[in-house]
């Protein structure tokens, strides 16, 4: 009996292929809202998560407001590192500008630091060296740039010993590093140069000694106790205006931009949701024609024997099909989506199979839901007047 209602249900709605892909269409269009903005979400939060995380965990972010009132110096932050649950520190300033080659010109991030940044956050270098001490007490127009950086301005990865130009100063390149991060997926134009903090200052007009902003990175496993120090430490310099200074840790901006995208992820489900639901209308209100139309048939099915059972089960089977295929093709154009996307953006998003299960499971819940009412219908019929409707 299954199997035969299995093939009633084909045959019904091949026999009207038009009106089942109408009928379809609602849930195609559910589900495939559903996968796709799910993946794009859950793809941009693993890039954007890749990149918090390649900061390093155990990092701390301190930006200062106060410049005037017992301001922070490069020399300050020796007194900083000696504290007992951090490990090193760095200061840092960042600004777009233009570097200059013999060849091409590129919009830059310039990153001015120390040499203690490239272990805060992992920097990986594949050719030369990073920043070192003597670059930063020497004032030194040296340079660390990204491989893809410079491949731009030379024409090729390695670029070390070579010279380009940064608002008219000129700059040795000392090393070459290979950005993992994944932010770079994100944008054309993520092309970074560290520089030495002091030649920085010398570059911006006014440029003061003051420290804005710096990086920390604490001892394993003890950052939230290194975070304590630090705010004790700004504390009592900036005499307990805690206005002056905020400390921001990298594993905390992980898990509120988690929390984020899984309310985001959540709300476009649910948009999602509201087509799928949509569709099962169309399901109910074309079960309702199709039963209006077979009327003649189930009068004579049950004049043979049929029990209410069997039509019941006839016609749910025939809504739950018509959902699962809308279903199907919903996932395959997603797939489909996704890949042209990943494609055309350069980008390497996937499926979540959480997401195609879950739509599955909804689609056939939609399915049987939407269903019962025609297909109650149906098997509530008596024989007689099935059999003589016009």
């Amino acid at each position: 009996m299954i199997l035969q209602s299995f093939k009633m249900a084909l045959k019904s709605i091949f026999s009207n292929k038009m009106r089942s892909f109408l009928t379809m269409l609602g849930i195609i269009i559910g589900v495939l809202s559903l996968v796709v903005l799910v993946s794009l979400v859950n793809g941009a939060t693993g890039s954007i998560t890749d990149s918090i995380n390649s900061l390093g965990k155990d990092m701390l972010m301190v930006s200062i407001s106060d410049d005037y009132n017992k301001p922070i110096k490069l020399d300050d932050l020796k007194e900083i590192r000696e504290l007992d649950h951090v490990e090193d520190i760095a200061p840092i300033a960042q600004s777009s500008m233009t570097a200059n080659s013999s060849t091409a010109e590129e919009s830059v991030t310039i990153v001015a630091t120390t040499s203690s940044l490239s272990d805060i956050q992992g920097i990986n270098i594949s050719s030369g060296r990073f920043l070192m001490s003597p670059d930063v007490d020497n004032h030194s127009n040296v340079a660390v740039i990204s491989s893809d950086l410079a491949t731009e301005l030379f024409g090729r990865s390695f670029a070390v010993g070579e010279t380009f130009s940064i608002s008219g100063k000129t700059f040795n390149i000392i090393g070459i590093y290979e950005d993992n991060s994944t932010s770079s997926s994100l944008s054309n134009t993520n092309y970074k140069a560290y520089i030495p903090y002091t030649s920085y200052l010398r570059m911006v007009d006014g440029g003061s000694l003051n420290i804005s902003s710096f990086y920390v990175s604490a001892k394993e496993e003890e950052t939230e106790m290194a975070q304590t120090e630090l705010e004790n430490y700004l504390l009592n310099r900036f005499y307990s205006d805690e206005d002056a200074f905020s400390i921001n840790s990298s594993s905390a901006i992980a898990e509120a931009m988690s929390s984020v995208t899984k309310t985001l992820s959540l709300l476009l489900g649910g948009i999602a949701g509201i087509s799928l639901l949509v569709g099962g209308i169309g399901i109910m209100n074309i079960m309702l024609v199709s039963v209006t139309e077979r009327t003649k048939e189930i009068g004579i099915r049950k004049a043979i024997g049929a029990g209410r059972g069997v039509i019941l089960f006839q016609f749910l089977i025939e809504s739950l099909m018509v959902s699962l295929l809308g279903c199907l093709i919903g996932i395959f154009l997603s797939w489909l989506m996704i890949l042209i996307i990943n494609i055309v953006k350069n980008v390497s998003y996937g499926i979540n199979p959480v997401i195609v299960i879950l739509s599955v499971l909804f689609s056939m819940g939609i399915g049987i839901i939407f269903g019962i009412y025609p297909a109650n219908k149906a098997a509530k019929m008596k024989p007689i007047d099935a059999l003589r409707f016009q």
